[in-house]
């Protein structure tokens, strides 16, 4: 849902960036701050859909506050990897920012979490 308006709804230059010959491509020019609150913006609607997603499978709200936790911090972990590599990276590798970008901007972790709860209520 939030990627069908990703270009309109968010400042993101690495969207172009990354859907070309970015192997042989300069980085492209970027406002960090823009890009930072754009990025936490977007983390953080994918965040609240993929709680709403948790609490509506599985009816704890246990889950979701334990969930909010493990997103904050994996948040904070991506965001200091992914500035890291464009800030202090002569020759950043693209390959590893493209990943960590998208852990950021798509809700990759939903599809971790709900097998990982899933089996815990199961063995339980």
């Amino acid at each position: 849902m939030i990627r069908t308006f990703e270009r309109t709804l968010f400042y993101d230059p690495f969207l172009s960036f990354f859907k070309s010959e970015y192997h042989k491509k300069e980085l492209p020019e970027f406002n960090t701050l823009k890009l930072f609150l754009n990025l936490l913006i977007r983390y953080t609607l994918n965040t609240i859909l993929s709680l709403s997603i948790l609490y509506l499978l599985f009816k704890q709200k246990k889950i979701v506050v334990f969930s909010s936790w493990l997103y904050f911090w994996l948040f904070v972990v991506l965001i200091l990897i992914f500035f890291s590599i464009l800030m202090f990276d002569a020759k950043p590798n693209y390959l590893m920012l493209f990943y960590v970008r998208r852990f950021l901007i798509q809700p990759l972790f939903l599809i971790l979490f709900i097998p990982a709860f899933y089996y815990n209520k199961v063995i339980k």
